[in-house]
């Protein structure tokens, strides 16, 4: 009678503090850790296209923004689902009129973009939320463009071609892609692995996969080998630059509590 064969338990990659000698200086190399958003946005330019991750203020990279306004650099086009509020996120670059025109989803509760936009000052592309998504993520996996019913019969579809697909019309929508991706992750490693925490997660994965150049800035940074490979959300191969962010504000747009009784 043939024994069963024994099954042997894989452990956990080894955190890298518990390597030595070559292997461990062959591992550091591949490292993407910067140390901060002035070095992390080395090579951003007045006139480049940026995609900035978040939904609201929610899951913003608070540090490379605050560092975009410092570098005066002007003459933007921002992909990010809305501009933050008047004096915050995206909205900073907005006052010191850093952005030529925003690819976004809603004006949401900024009144300088609506201001801009309905005066001229600022190009906006408003495009529906799935789609938005889908065409940061098909930027991010090589499709050049893909059909969808979004906004079939409106102004989003003007100048596109349409096709009928089992008796519906869509529209042929292209990738979008970034020269900088700048992404808000709650963990992180060296190698830029990234783990995304509730809601924060919202257009920040995507995002990461269609930049030339991802940018990463993490609340927590942990060594390569301490995050679980199951809870990664985007593999670091995407990300050319990680650093440990700080001082998060991470304000509410509108707080929202239960009347007291």
């Amino acid at each position: 009678m043939r024994k069963a064969p024994v099954l042997h338990q894989i452990s956990p990659p080894r955190p890298i503090r518990y390597l030595r000698g070559p292997l461990k200086r062959t591992i550091m190399g591949l490292t993407k850790l910067v140390n901060g958003p002035a070095e992390a946005l080395r090579g951003v330019e007045s006139g480049m296209t940026l995609m900035l991750g978040g939904f609201g203020l929610c899951g913003i990279p608070e540090n490379s923004i605050a560092e975009l306004v410092r570098m005066g650099v002007n003459n933007l086009t921002c992909i990010s689902n809305n501009a933050g509020v008047d004096d915050f996120g995206l909205g900073l670059l907005l006052q010191g009129r850093q952005i030529r025109k925003m690819v976004s989803s809603y004006v949401g509760e900024n009144a300088l973009f609506e201001q801009l936009m309905l005066s001229g000052e600022l190009e906006v592309d408003l495009i529906p939320q799935g789609s938005l998504a889908e065409r940061c993520r098909a930027g991010g996996a090589g499709i050049p463009a893909f059909f969808t019913p979004a906004g079939y019969g409106t102004e989003v579809a003007e100048g596109k071609e349409v096709r009928v697909f089992n008796g519906k019309p869509h529209i042929l929508e292209t990738a979008l892609t970034a020269d900088f991706a700048i992404v808000k992750a709650w963990k992180g490693d060296h190698f830029g692995n990234l783990v995304f925490k509730g809601t924060a997660r919202n257009f920040n994965p995507m995002m990461a996969m269609a930049g030339r150049i991802t940018v990463a800035e993490v609340e927590e940074l942990v060594e390569p080998g301490e995050l679980d490979p199951n809870h990664i959300h985007t593999p670091g191969i995407f990300v050319q630059r990680i650093f440990k962010g700080s001082e998060y504000e991470k304000r509410i747009e509108q707080r929202t509590v239960r009347k007291r009784s």
